[in-house]
Formats: C-alpha cells, structure tokens, sequence
C-alpha cells in the first residue's frame, strides 16, 4: 500500500501544476497623461537651484484582483541625462481598472540640466522619460519589487513660461 501513494503523489503534482496560472500577476501599464514645467527657482540664500514638474499618470491594473502598489520610484530623465528621482507611494488600483496619479516633483538643477529646463520653459520640445520599479503589496505573497524599466516616455512640450 505504500508504493501506491508514491506513484500517486507525482501525477497529483503535475495535474495541480497544469491547472495552476502561468503567471501570478500581470505588470500594471503606464502611461502619461500630462507632464508640466510649474516653476524653476534659481539658487537664492542658501535653497539650491530647482525645477518642479508636475507629472499626471494613468496606471492600469490587468489582473482580475485588486492590487496596492506600495511605490513607484523612478528616475526623470530629460534629454538623455538624469535630472532625478520620482516616488509614488500606495497607488491603489481595483481589478482591471485604473487609477490616476499625480506627482508634484521637485528636481534639483544643474548646469547640465539647467538648459534643457530653460528650453521646455520657453516652448521647446524636449525628450523625457521615467525609468524605474514598483513594489506590489500582495498580502500574505510578500512585496517583490518589478523592473526596472522604462515605465513612460514621451517629448515634453508646453506654452512658454519664459521669454
């Protein structure tokens, strides 16, 4: 008798590993809804020089189940170079839909990335894009983190906020 649970447990494995997803959880997609130069403060009594941007996103959840990303985190590239870091924390998404996200990001500037800022301040177009991860939160299964990669690009162009 106890040979026939030895030949059963094998096949009862490979019956439950077929009827199991392929994969767990699909990556939610990303896109831009707006992005926008708001203001540049040139360096003044001590506060470093800045750039603040603010970034509106479409997140998409195509899993049939809720999910809460704990953090998108990632960097802004403008023109090539990196100008800095972006974070949204807890964006709660409900199965198969969307949220919007709006980050209200400041970035630091530097003589490299001064004059791509002062071209997107006087209605130049300048290419940009958002590399980075996000961390799901999913209970019980953990907090693995996905990425990194390139999760929006675009040309970034707006009406003149300079001469």
């Amino acid at each position: 008798m106890r040979l026939l649970p030895r030949l059963l447990l094998p096949s009862l494995a490979l019956t439950l590993a077929a009827c199991a997803p392929r994969q767990v959880i699909q990556v939610p997609t990303f896109q831009v809804q707006s992005v926008r130069l708001t203001g540049l403060d040139l360096p003044l009594g001590g506060r470093p020089a800045t750039a603040y941007l603010t970034l509106n996103l479409r997140v998409q959840n195509p899993n049939p189940l809720p999910l809460r990303m704990a953090n998108i985190a990632g960097t802004f590239v403008l023109d090539g170079q990196e100008v800095g870091r972006v974070n949204l924390p807890d964006v709660a998404l409900p199965a198969r839909g969307e949220a919007l996200q709006r980050a209200d990001v400041s970035l630091p500037l530097t003589l490299n990335s001064l004059s791509s800022f002062l071209r997107v301040a006087r209605g130049q177009q300048v290419s940009y894009r958002l590399d980075g991860s996000f961390t799901a939160d999913l209970g019980l299964l953990g907090r693995p983190t996905f990425g990194p990669f390139t999760l929006v690009q675009g040309l970034l162009q707006q009406p003149a906020i300079l001469p």
